[in-house]
């Protein structure tokens, strides 16, 4: 069943779109992730243009992270303490974004610094996640001279003015999340992404918070500067397709619900290999985009 995209331009399977929706919500809900590291080149590779791509799916990550979010809460899963911290820094990220955005829209950069920044991000992190999760499920021998792990990073414990953040079981500077919230907003302006697959392992392994509360306080952060970067989208770039966003936000409603399910039956070290495979996967593929001859090297534009 086809149906006509406003914003895109061009018709879409719909029902593809709504399974997509709903895979990606399925990666929420398990890994505490928007999605958008894998719905935004998803539908880049369908056809979709990169603007509208990035724009939509950070719409689609907000109604994602809405069903993640109250699965959680009612696993009491979630800090709304660091969470309100984050979110405040990731608002900031996001205006900051959206100025970029423009910026190297109307500079004709954007879709070649789209692909370079997913390559460089997902090749990164999905490589030191798959490392550390090949060693957790002894497959792999750490090193010999492999420092013991820390409760959180040097940098971290010498920031000033601490706070006490009773969920997570820590008493850091607020300046840390709040760092690391505008780093999130901006990726999720530019990229169309959550910034999951950067936050958590940051969370864990930065802010030494609690894994029983990294998951769900990730999504409460996403859901927020999803939602600021929407509106940002909406009102900047004029981006957004509703058509696509609520395609993908059917699927990735339901999807969110079963991933939070399985997330708590499966063994979390094979859920980050799982996730660490993902993003390999996604960042190759982006990396064979930027490299291939196209089919067609010039295009027409009328204005």
């Amino acid at each position: 069943m086809d149906i006509y995209l406003p914003i895109a331009g061009m018709s879409v399977n719909a029902l593809l779109i709504v399974a997509l929706g709903g895979i990606v919500g399925l990666l929420s809900g398990m890994f505490g992730v928007g999605g958008g590291f894998l719905t935004t080149p998803l539908l880049i590779f369908y056809g979709i243009p990169p603007t509208v791509a990035v724009a939509s799916a950070t719409t689609q990550i907000t109604g994602a992270s809405v069903s993640g979010v109250h699965a959680h809460w009612r696993r009491g899963g979630v800090d709304l303490h660091m969470g309100a911290v984050m979110i405040a820094g990731g608002s900031v990220g996001s205006l900051a974004g959206a100025l970029l955005f423009r910026w190297l829209q109307q500079s004709g950069q954007i879709d070649l610094i789209i692909g370079f920044l997913y390559v460089l991000l997902l090749g990164g992190i999905g490589g030191l996640m798959l490392k550390d999760a090949l060693v957790a499920l002894g497959w792999v021998e750490a090193s010999a001279t492999a420092e013991p792990p820390k409760r959180h990073n040097r940098w971290v414990a010498s920031l000033p003015l601490r706070w006490r953040f009773y969920a997570s079981g820590l008493y850091i500077s607020p300046l840390a999340p709040l760092a690391l919230g505008f780093v999130a907003g901006v990726l999720t302006m530019l990229l169309g992404i959550g910034g999951g697959f950067i936050l958590v392992p940051a969370m864990i392994y930065l802010l030494g918070m609690a894994p029983r509360v990294v998951i769900g306080t990730s999504l409460v952060m996403i859901l927020a500067v999803s939602a600021v970067s929407t509106m940002f989208h909406s009102v900047t770039t004029r981006a957004v397709d509703i058509v696509l966003a609520a395609l993908l936000l059917l699927g990735g409603v339901v999807g969110a619900q079963y991933g939070a399910r399985l997330a708590t039956r499966l063994k979390p070290d094979l859920l980050r290999f799982a996730l660490a495979c993902i993003i390999l996967l996604v960042a190759l593929r982006m990396a064979l985009g930027l490299a291939w001859r196209p089919d067609e090297i010039y295009t027409v534009t009328f204005l």
